[in-house]
Formats: structure tokens, sequence, C-alpha cells
């Protein structure tokens, strides 16, 4: 019956888009996506200890870079390794402390298991041209286009500022 029912809802409603989505900023705010409407958004899975970390750098720098049509959004997850052990207020001095970090940050969420956030169980089902399944580890970058539609998915080793990402740009 669920499955009829989602069939049915796509079938008159259309595939989910990223725009039905609302997040808790990591102040306790809430972010509606559709505000970021006509911009392509970066959704990065972060972690304070992980030897990734250091891409928070490298993620504000293509945040500043590209600010007129790319919003990066970092969702810290403590699903790998206890990599990020933190409270909210720790996770945010610690990011804009070391990286000076001011594009958006979420509150903690989860991102794989039983209570995966449902922003990233669409993400990690979501058709796209590169893979789709359960996030492997930390700092896995999905990019939405204008549209609000995932266009690709990358690996936690694909650095923000690789051609990989930019080429879309």
């Amino acid at each position: 019956m669920k499955t009829l029912t989602l069939l049915l809802a796509f079938l008159f409603l259309g595939a989910p888009e990223i725009y039905q989505y609302k997040i808790e900023s990591i102040e306790g705010k809430k972010i509606d996506l559709k505000k970021y409407k006509g911009k392509k958004i970066l959704i990065v899975n972060t972690a304070s200890k992980c030897g990734y970390t250091p891409q928070y750098a490298d993620l504000q720098k293509l945040a500043d870079k590209y600010k007129d049509k790319l919003v990066v959004i970092g969702f810290p997850a403590n699903n790998f390794g206890g990599q990020e052990p933190g409270a909210n207020p720790m996770i945010k001095e610690f990011c804009q402390k070391n990286y000076g970090v001011t594009f958006p940050l979420s509150s903690k969420v989860s991102v794989k298991g039983d209570d995966i956030d449902p922003l990233f169980k669409y993400l990690t089902t979501a058709e796209n041209p590169d893979f789709t399944g359960e996030i492997k580890w930390n700092f896995e970058k999905f990019l939405i286009d204008e549209n609000g539609k995932l266009v690709h998915r990358f690996r936690s080793k694909v650095t923000p500022l690789s051609e990989e990402i930019t080429k879309y740009l």
C-alpha cells in the first residue's frame, strides 16, 4: 500500500525535488531550501575529526568564488567513526575558528541508518548519473541544479575545488 501511495504521488506530483525540504540550521533556525531556487546547491555531510576535515577550507573557497550561483551547505554527522562528537555550538565554533566557515551549516543530523535524515534518504536514493546508495564516509557531496534536481554525486576523496566539481559551476 505504501509503495502504491508513493507511485501515485510521483505520477500526480512529479518526482520529489530538493525544495520540498526544510532544514534546521546549526543555530536552530529553519531554512527552507526553496530560498535557494535558481542557484546550484552543494550538500556535504561533514565531520570535525576526519581526515577529510581540511576540505572545509576548500568548501569555503568554493562558496566564496561561486557565491552568485552556488550555495554550499554542510551537514555535520556522527555516523562514521564517531568523528563528529560535539554539540552544535562546538561544531559551529570549530568550523569558524579553524576554517573560516561562513556558508550555512545544518544542525547535526544522521546521514545513514534507521534514523537517517529525510533529506539524505532522498539524496541517497534519487536518480543521478553517478551512483545511488548509502553514504560511505564523511564529506560526500551532492550537487543540485538550479531547478532542485540532484545532478551529480561525489565520494569523499573528490575535493571541493577539483575540476570534477567546478566544471559544473
